[in-house]
């Protein structure tokens, strides 16, 4: 597939892993406008792409992502209130579209993930991190509100509100291992390896069946916005019905009782 996006280096393997890399290194990856379209382009075209079955986001250089380029920030006082709000919404769209994905998403945070990082960050269903790897709610040290890009929804879920509460407060970094400590981070890699072990970590998801960790996803990502216990059974009730309907399903018991490997096809 044609590598065209121009903040994104993109690499589509042929085991179905998608590397796509923030390549502004000079700018500590920082966000743009149109980094936040590329998100959704990509997004679209993963969508679209039924080989892919996991993938692994990552900076190019030292910083996983310093947040929204802070020469643009100077500019967003002087924009209109609903210049503002577009801007905003063509940020949110970029990272639900990336969120929402069916397929699981990485994050292998290999350094700084501050501000707008951190929002993408959680927006990512696992991560890893390097040694070096910083996390940080920038927002109120430039008069902004750490209600930005999800991280107010994402951010207490993961750690809890009162942890929330300090971070999005103080505005302090946490490093990889407090990040391990609060629940923020998976696990922390050896130096130079997170993405190793991140794409080591989508290998043993796509030995998986397709079909079961899509709803898996589904399940997870859905149960966290309903309040309901019922209700995520009912949703996990829909997606069991339907995996039975697939081929997958009884491959896999099958080559449990034959103690083979199973040959998954999403089907």
């Amino acid at each position: 597939m044609t590598d065209d996006f121009e903040t994104l280096q993109v690499k589509w393997r042929d085991d179905g892993i998608v590397v796509a890399t923030l390549n502004r290194p000079d700018r500590l990856n920082s966000m743009t406008a149109l980094m936040f379209d590329e998100f959704e382009l990509l997004a679209r075209r993963i969508t679209t792409d039924f080989s892919v079955r996991v993938l692994v986001l990552t900076g190019a250089g030292r910083a996983f992502c310093g947040g929204y380029d802070i020469d643009a920030a100077g500019e967003l006082a002087t924009l209109s209130a609903m210049e503002m709000l577009n801007l905003q919404e063509r940020g949110s769209r970029g990272l639900v579209a990336i969120r929402n994905l069916r397929i699981p998403v990485i994050a292998a945070v290999n350094g700084a993930a501050a501000g707008g990082g951190l929002s993408l960050a959680l927006a990512a269903d696992i991560r890893i991190a390097s040694p070096t790897a910083r996390f940080n709610a920038a927002f109120a040290r430039i008069g902004l509100s750490a209600g930005d890009l999800g991280a107010s929804w994402l951010l207490p879920r993961l750690i809890g509100p009162a942890f929330a509460a300090e971070l999005a407060f103080t505005g302090r970094f946490v490093a990889a291992d407090e990040a391990l400590r609060l629940g923020l981070v998976n696990s922390i890699s050896a130096e130079g390896g997170v993405v190793d072990d991140a794409l080591a970590m989508a290998t043993t998801i796509c030995g998986n069946s397709p079909s079961g960790v899509r709803l898996s996803k589904t399940a997870l990502r859905l149960n966290q916005e309903i309040d309901s216990y019922a209700a995520a059974m009912e949703l996990e009730n829909r997606g069991q019905t339907l995996l039975t309907r697939t081929a997958d399903m009884p491959e896999a018991l099958a080559a449990f009782r034959e103690k083979r490997p199973p040959h998954f096809t999403g089907s």
